[in-house]
């Protein structure tokens, strides 16, 4: 049964992927459904690095200029594992993975943006395997490339707070490429609302924030609440792959019941009145 639906997703994916075409002759090929509702393509990265990227506009948006609706980019974790494949199928996407529909779908709350990062993971790709990044700041550099083609020529996006989510080691993934993103707004090349200049979370994390980086301690959160961006960590409270000892270290105080590694698959429906509480969400509906 796992088998044959691996293989409906894989076809799936592959006659998207397929069907793009080049529309803008600097970094973006991409294609489309006609009615604008999703739209997916490569961003070249890096010479000869592609990056694959899936955006769906939710049919629930709310007009709200004292609130404008939100944007959640998802990384994955693994490292390596695809956001395109798990995040949208497996957990927050319209469809689930016979793709029927998923009734506890983040699109009711907000705007979703999936990604398969690193490069080579998923649909993503280099055309030389001495490409593949090899640290999380690359990775992140490669993301905040794959942003500035997206948002900085449309106005539409722009208006809209990008709230960074993600899962297990993505969670470095966020923070890192959060303190990137910050650097290149406020150097002026990069056209986005980082979760807005409101209390709400700019980066959502679900663990693993604490890194090692040639042996020394670094944490680019300290950096983002020190500009202004507020972090909201979830981590299951006896969680054993994401230990909830080494959350505790650097959070005073964690008050998150009965969730696990993958918070959107065991526990989707209060998962999603999370995100709706913290990305403010102008729709306060819990289905379409």
């Amino acid at each position: 049964m796992a088998s044959t639906q691996c293989l409906l997703l894989l076809t799936f994916l592959s006659m998207l992927v397929s069907s793009y075409d080049r529309v803008d002759a600097n970094l973006q090929p991409t294609a489309g459904t006609k009615d604008g509702s999703q739209q997916w393509g490569y961003v070249e990265v890096r010479p000869k690095a592609h990056m694959f990227w899936w955006y769906y506009r939710s049919p629930s948006r709310v007009d709200d200029p004292s609130n404008p609706w939100p944007i959640i980019l998802w990384l994955q974790g693994g490292p390596g594992a695809s956001g395109v494949g798990f995040g949208n199928f497996l957990e927050i996407g319209p469809l689930d993975l016979n793709l029927k529909p998923r009734n506890s779908t983040w699109l009711i709350k907000a705007d979703l943006l999936f990604v398969d990062s690193p490069v080579a993971t998923g649909f993503s790709y280099v055309e030389d395997e001495n490409l593949v990044v090899k640290t999380d700041e690359e990775a992140a550099t490669d993301l905040t490339t794959l942003l500035k083609a997206l948002f900085n020529g449309n106005e539409t996006l722009q208006k809209s707070p990008l709230f960074i989510v993600a899962e297990s080691y993505g969670g470095k993934f966020a923070v890192t490429l959060g303190v990137s993103a910050l650097r290149a707004i406020e150097a002026g090349e990069l056209k986005l609302q980082l979760g807005g200049n409101r209390p709400v979370s700019g980066c959502f994390l679900s663990c693993d924030t604490n890194k090692k980086e040639h042996g020394r301690s670094f944490v680019p959160v300290d950096e983002l609440l020190a500009k202004g961006i507020n972090v909201t960590i979830y981590n299951g409270q006896v969680d054993l792959i994401c230990a909830t000892k080494g959350t505790e270290a650097w959070v005073n105080k964690l008050k998150a019941m009965h969730t696990t590694l993958q918070v959107p698959v065991d526990q989707p429906c209060v998962a999603l009145q999370m995100v709706g509480s913290i990305t403010r969400s102008p729709n306060t509906n819990s289905s379409f």
